[in-house]
């Protein structure tokens, strides 16, 4: 990006800068820099308590007496009750990479939580990979195909047709995928949203809408697939030649045939028949998907049901399709010097989301960490660290939460604003935007300097030199680069660049050499670190029929289960409850993260539900009215938003309410009040964010006070 700056030397205002990767759009966000930086609810010096907890009443102490406090409660914890007992937790503000790099669990095919404990003793590190992106980015695609999803990308520049499945491009990551399927749409692709929402993606020439009921689309990818293979449709020398368990899925697919995938997803059969032909006669068809497959009960089996439906559609790795990148033209950035988990076995993850564990270097799944915390299950974690993140705004039932943090014996919390989190901490600590701060981008095949823009705000420091500092102030702060050009030397180790060769470079970009595009890879040995044909997975196939889920107990099939709470599964509770509630980001903020943007509270003061015009009508509910939206957990506040974007029957609220920050409706409208840890993905543990049920009613009164004894009112009363 290219920053502006005032008469006061403050970053201004930003613009993209189209010379660099991924440069070309810059996110909704970056209209609010200046906002951000310099918000007067930043934290701009290290905090202690001085109040009861539940309160965020602290005063200014020192950096040293911060880290001095922190590494004596740390070694009294460590010889008290053992250094398993002190766990860690990474949130999406520390989505920055050199922070993710150097703290990444060895062995870890994501870098979402932090080995700075490891050394101390305790396996215990959790990240935010634990309720998001995981069963997409790692899980599904290294059961079927043996790679990530960032291994792969879709050719929606050379696609015909192009299918958005459970996710918004225009308001998600990397932004610039909506610009690309605008240009898709202009050239006479045709688009497929596929969606309980229409969003901006519908509205593109040549697109279509299809409404779906939330969670049933592992069903209409069986479905399709079942259509290819009732029609002679599918790649029958892919399937003989690289496939393991195809006769097995083909007799299960028998199981939803056109009238009963219409019947489960709300799909006409036409559609459907209609949808499975064109993926499978299209000149390259490709798609984009995220969240809204992964918040269901069969989360990871509804994506591998997808990805395997491609495959046998003859779109995987073709012009067009879904591909592989190529491993030549990776810049290889150095994983030696990262640490080992002291041992899953000991960890209060063992024998429980095995897979999740296996492919997150044996991190343990931070949805255990109240039981553990309240109930000693299985040992009482007692203290805790929190970076970037909001356990109490993010994770289903916050109350179990408030209870498990105030349980704690000593808990640090480390982020750019206080959260709510922070009212249960001992110590506050300031970190950095990424504006303050030198470090790199990594885009797979370049790596780029990012120069620091502005001094701190404060005393606030960069995430990775807060911990570099604990590590060394632990005893092994040499496992971990402690300055920066120590840091760009250790992450440029494998990739025959010096840090000379990145400053001096043009943009400060460095690039791998370019290989052209190859397609259909598995068959030329271009997928498999050994060389050989096939794919990088324990049979050398793509695995229909996962061996790994499999070894570890699970269903090999991508067999599709209906969540607990559905009106299908649940009809008496439906009856009750007759909508179903999805919740997710309210974009373009970033949840919980900037509710304390001045121009965000002005355009959004409060939360809204999003619900259809039909189910409004009935309830003789209108845009703007203050609504209570119900399950059987719980109610929140909101004012519904009535729009025909939105399929009926469904109401979409957004996740961001409860904290400390903005307005007084959002800081009382937590959403995940409405959701629960009793219901997962059994593979991945994601919780089930967006297939509850719910019922939504007028707001009748505000309450004015807690209710009391009147004496006054005789025998009125």
């Amino acid at each position: 990006m290219i920053a502006h700056f005032d008469e006061d030397n403050r970053i201004d205002r930003l613009e993209p800068d189209p010379e660099v990767p991924m440069g070309n759009i810059l996110c909704p966000i970056a209209d609010s820099v200046k906002e951000i930086i310099y918000s007067d609810r930043r934290i701009t010096h290290p905090m202690k308590r001085v109040g009861p907890k539940g309160t965020h009443e602290f005063e200014k102490i020192s950096w040293d007496e911060a880290f001095e406090v922190i590494v004596e409660k740390l070694r009294e914890m460590k010889e008290k009750f053992g250094p398993e007992t002190v766990a860690f937790y990474a949130g999406t503000g520390t989505y920055e990479r050199s922070f993710k790099d150097i703290f990444q669990l060895k062995g870890s095919e994501i870098y979402l939580a932090s080995s700075v404990l490891f050394p101390f003793g305790s396996p215990n590190s959790f990240g935010v990979g634990a309720p998001c992106y995981t069963s997409l980015g790692v899980l599904a695609p290294k059961l079927t195909m043996g790679c990530l999803h960032i291994d792969m990308f879709s050719d929606v520049d050379n696609s015909d047709f192009i299918v958005v499945w459970g996710t918004d491009p225009s308001s998600s990551t990397p932004p610039a995928m909506f610009e690309r399927l605008k240009a898709a749409s202009d050239e006479g692709a045709e688009i497929i949203v596929i969606d309980p929402r229409r969003t901006k993606a519908a509205e593109l020439e040549g697109s279509e809408w299809l409404p779906i009921r939330p969670g049933s689309d592992g069903a209409l990818a069986l479905g399709l697939a079942h259509i290819l293979i009732r029609d002679n449709l599918y790649d029958e020398e892919f399937v003989e030649d690289w496939t393991l368990g195809f006769d097995e899925f083909a007799a299960y697919v028998k199981e939803f045939p056109p009238d009963h995938v219409a019947a489960v997803t709300g799909i006409d059969e036409e559609k459907i028949e209609y949808l499975a032909e064109s993926i499978a006669d299209a000149e390259g068809a490709s798609y984009i998907m995220y969240t809204g497959l992964e918040y269901t009960k069969s989360g990871v089996q509804n994506i591998r049901a997808v990805m395997v439906l491609w495959a046998l559609a003859g779109q995987l790795d073709v012009e067009g399709g879904r591909c592989f990148a190529r491993r030549e033209n990776t810049l290889p950035l150095t994983r030696k010097g990262q640490i080992e988990t002291p041992g899953y076995e000991k960890s209060i993850g063992k024998d429980k989301f095995p897979v999740y564990s296996l492919y997150c270097g044996g991190e343990p799944h931070a949805a255990l960490l109240p039981k553990s915390i309240l109930e000693g299950d299985p040992y009482k974690i007692r203290s805790m660290f929190v970076m970037g993140a909001s356990l109490l705004t993010s994770w289903p039932d916050p109350g179990v939460w408030k209870r498990a943090l105030e349980a704690l014996d000593f808990l640090v919390t480390i982020d750019l604003q206080l959260t709510q989190d922070a009212a249960y901490a001992d110590i506050v600590l300031p970190a950095t935007t990424a504006f303050e701060q030198e470090s790199y981008c990594y885009y797979g095949n370049a790596i780029r300097l990012r120069e620091k823009l502005t001094d701190p705000v404060g005393e606030a420091r960069p995430n990775y030199y807060i911990l570099a500092e604990l590590a060394d102030r632990l005893g092994y702060g040499h496992l971990y680069p402690q300055n920066q050009e120590a840091l760009l030397q250790y992450i440029l180790d494998d990739t025959g660049f010096t840090v000379d060769d990145l400053k001096q470079a043009e943009k400060h970009v460095l690039r791998n050499g370019k290989k052209e595009m190859a397609y259909r890879k598995w068959e030329t040995g271009l997928l498999r670190r050994d060389g050989q044909p096939g794919f990088e997975t324990p049979s050398g196939k793509f695995e229909i029929k996962s061996t790994v889920l499999e070894h570890y107990g699970y269903e090999g099939l991508p067999k599709y289960e209906e969540s607990i709470e559905t009106p299908v599964s649940n009809p008496k509770m439906h009856k009750r409850y007759p909508l179903i509630l999805g919740t997710g980001p309210f974009k373009p903020d970033m949840k919980s993260c900037l509710r304390a943007i001045p121009s965000f509270m002005e355009k959004y003061p409060y939360p809204v539900i999003e619900m259809n015009a039909s189910d409004a009508k009935k309830r003789r509910i209108d845009t703007g009215d203050t609504v209570v939206i119900k399950t059987a957990r719980g109610s929140v506040v909101m004012r519904a938003y009535v729009t025909d974007k939105i399929m009926e029957g469904f109401v979409y609220a957004p996740v961001g309410g409860g904290g400390p920050l903005g307005t007084e409706a959002w800081q009382n409208a937590n959403v995940n009040v409405l959701t629960d840890l009793d219901q997962y993905d059994e593979i991945s543990g994601f919780p089930v964010y967006k297939t509850l049920l719910c019922q939504v009613k007028h707001k009748k009164r505000e309450r004015r006070r807690p209710a009391a004894q009147d004496p006054s009112l005789g025998c009125v009363g």
